[in-house]
């Protein structure tokens, strides 16, 4: 047999190794990990203008990747972005059962063939820090932000996401929350009112994805 056959031999072995992997675990990289967290005033400002997939209100997002057999998940955190161990991110809000307040969005198939471009170009930002600024022009990213650029550069610079005029003002009273005012206050910026971003609750409801429960872990 000639090494060319060999060599194929094994890479399609390996493609199917990697499947049939992907298909027991019931995780596929490239899902997009909606999170219920519990962060205070922050999270409630965030929940209360956009709410989600089925009326949940998600409060972070990430990327999930796989690498040498583990899975992690990218994303845009206080400390900057990150690829975490899946099973943390994954205890880290759980609901008065024990089960993690996470769904997945998973890309629909034809959309699908972007998610090893997108998770590299993820990767790429590794380390960066958050952006506390919510701007789309600095080099830093907030969870929602990472994904919608990560997906756009493997989509050609077109984007799959579509960004959204942000608002910071509460829909009841139409004033700035509290807990805003004082955190663009601390930065020294003025609040980025009406300025492009997304959230994950409204990128939960993107046409481009199907949300389900995880999977059992």
């Amino acid at each position: 047999m000639t090494s060319l056959k060999l060599l194929l031999l094994s890479l399609s072995g390996s493609l199917l190794f990697f499947s049939c992997d992907q298909k027991e675990s019931g995780w596929q990289e490239g899902d997009i990990l909606f999170q219920d967290g519990d962060c205070g005033d922050f999270c409630e400002a965030i929940r209360k203008v956009t709410e989600g997939y089925q009326g949940i209100e998600f409060s972070h997002n990430g990327l999930l990747m796989q690498d040498k057999g583990d899975w992690f998940v990218l994303e845009a955190i206080g400390k900057g972005v990150s690829k975490t161990p899946l099973l943390e991110f994954l205890d880290r809000h759980l609901d008065e059962n024990g089960k993690p307040k996470v769904m997945v969005g998973r890309l629909k198939p034809e959309h699908q063939h972007l998610i090893p471009a997108a998770i590299s170009e993820a990767q790429k930002h590794l380390g960066k820090p958050y952006d506390s600024a919510f701007d789309f022009e600095n080099d830093a990213f907030y969870c929602s932000e990472l994904i919608h650029f990560a997906f756009k550069a493997a989509n050609g610079g077109s984007d799959l996401f579509q960004p959204k005029p942000m608002t910071y003002n509460d829909p009841d009273t139409g004033k700035l929350f509290p807990i805003w005012e004082t955190y663009f206050f601390d930065l020294g910026i003025s609040v980025p009112e009406g300025k492009p971003g997304l959230n994950p609750g409204g990128m939960s409801l993107e046409p481009v994805l199907e949300m389900n429960d995880i999977p059992n872990h």
